[in-house]
């Protein structure tokens, strides 16, 4: 059966053995309680961290690639409207753009409805490293549900579907 198991006790939580040197122990915390909301909440935290890792040749920061995959999922597009959607200010798009432009994986053209806007639109590189990405995560994912049993890839495959229902409500 599939647990979540608690992670490990860190120096600030660790319990002091009789051993200790230190003159004063450590303050107690209030235990934390460990609903399935919250236990659920970790270990999602956990594996999109985990796959976050998980990444092309070009090694982009996380804003980079959120920006590679709207691109992607929208098609062209001004960077006002991918600032707007990534809820990030203009100038911070603009630098998340340029250097996606100086890595080749954008480019910039002039916005055939109105000369005085720019649209963004990957190139064959920014393709290319949205799917070597996807590999990579898909690759790290298939490899710790190899490490399982039937029955907890079961589970696993059952529970996505559940999230998948959860997310969309």
């Amino acid at each position: 059966m599939l647990r979540i198991m608690p992670p490990p006790a860190s120096p600030a939580t660790a319990v002091p053995d009789d051993s200790s040197t230190s003159a004063a122990p450590a303050p107690e915390r209030p235990a934390v309680a460990q609903t399935p909301a919250a236990e659920l909440r970790v270990a999602l935290l956990r594996t999109t961290r985990r796959l976050k890792q998980q990444r092309g040749a070009a090694g982009l920061s996380d804003g980079q690639h959120a920006v590679l995959v709207e691109v992607c999922r929208r098609g062209p597009s001004t960077p006002g409207a991918l600032a707007e959607h990534e809820r990030i200010s203009a100038p911070s798009m603009t630098r998340i753009l340029n250097g996606l432009v100086e890595l080749g994986l954008v480019r910039k053209d002039a916005d055939p409805q109105d000369g005085r806007q720019v649209l963004v639109d990957l190139t064959d590189a920014g393709r290319d490293e949205l799917a070597a990405t996807r590999r990579a995560r898909d690759a790290w994912l298939a490899d710790q549900l190899d490490r399982l049993d039937a029955a907890d890839r079961e589970t696993l495959r059952r529970a996505a579907e559940i999230l998948v229902e959860v997310a969309a409500r």
